[in-house]
């Protein structure tokens, strides 16, 4: 092959005083809270979330429930395509790491990669590519191929060694449950992930994550408003401890609770059959400023973006990568 790609990761601490690089993701979620004239009060009042939500559901050996802390880490993903011209490293992905310090014996405890994911060709795919085939459409379908590209980019990066330098475990990505599906809660339940639900049909995102070779499980944590879909390529269960998951739930129960409050902060939790609703009029809103509507206008020029100066001036190597790249 011609072409081969190389990864580089670079981190950045995401406490209160964050500021977000110039050539960061402005769609990324927490690139939003860190703007405006609320950002540190923002992130003060996050970062304080999650570690009540860490030490609620990390209760034992915890009397005063402030035994731990999360930190988190924001890793920023560049690829290098072999063959382009150097020094034109493309950013590919944002996603989160989470550290637990535990303040009983000042023990740095590794947490979980993955966490929030943040992806400029999705953005392009979902923005750009998914919008323009469905304008004209009745009925709905996908296009061509859709989710191949960005699937196999993913899993490039995740088996490559830079990855493996950096972590020692398989990412575990975790989101909010689609509202066009329905879910039924089983009898299974894990004391940390706590009542598992599943659900009859796929979304578009399990089936875009599934070409990222990525399966997906729904939990509802104790405490929850709602499941929550993570996604993760080996056992969520057996291989990561209960602090690890802890750490992602912590983290992405407290971000769904300001960006999808009609979901996650809803002042009764899902039943037996639930279909979440962004129409969801019984919530309560946290006390974070976040602005949603400017978020999905960002994410179109961002994928707009991406096909500018990603997508169209290395179609031809793309494609040649991907079609050598196996599924």
């Amino acid at each position: 092959m011609s072409n081969e790609f190389t990864f580089a990761i670079k981190s950045i601490c995401f406490d209160e005083d964050y500021r977000p690089s110039d050539n960061t993701r402005i769609t990324t979620n927490f690139a939003n809270l860190a703007r405006g004239t609320s950002r540190q009060e923002n992130l003060r009042n996050t970062l304080r979330m999650i570690d009540n939500r860490f030490n609620a559901l990390a209760h034992w050996d915890n009397p005063k429930g402030d035994r731990y802390t999360v930190n988190l880490e924001i890793i920023s993903v560049e690829m290098s395509i072999d063959g382009a011209s150097s020094g034109n490293a493309l950013p590919l992905i944002e996603i989160l790491k989470t550290s637990i310090v535990d303040r009983k014996t000042n023990e740095r405890i590794e947490g979980i990669v993955g966490n929030n994911f943040s992806s400029y060709v999705r953005d392009y795919d979902f923005s750009v590519l998914l919008l323009e085939h469905t304008k004209n459409q009745v009925g709905f379908s996908t296009p061509e191929n859709f989710g191949d590209l960005h699937g196999k980019l993913f899993k490039a990066f995740v088996n490559s060694s830079t990855y493996k330098e950096h972590f020692s475990k398989p990412p575990v990505i975790c989101l909010s449950v689609s509202s066009s599906k329905t879910y039924l809660r089983t009898e299974n339940q894990h004391p940390v992930l706590g009542v598992e639900y599943v659900q009859d049909e796929y979304s578009l995102t399990d089936e875009y994550f599934k070409k990222m070779g990525m399966k997906v499980r729904y939990f509802m944590p104790p405490n929850s408003a709602a499941p929550l879909a993570f996604y993760f390529s080996g056992d969520l269960l057996g291989d990561y401890t209960n602090l690890e998951l802890i750490s992602t739930i912590s983290t992405m129960d407290t971000f769904q609770k300001i960006y999808r409050p009609e979901i996650y902060n809803a002042n009764s939790a899902a039943g037996r059959s639930y279909q979440p609703s962004l129409k969801h009029q019984d919530y309560s809103l946290t006390r974070i400023v976040y602005d949603r509507e400017e978020r999905s206008q960002l994410a179109i020029e961002q994928g707009r973006f991406v096909e500018e100066h990603f997508i169209k001036p290395y179609q031809a190597i793309l494609e040649q990568w991907s079609a050598n790249y196996p599924l």
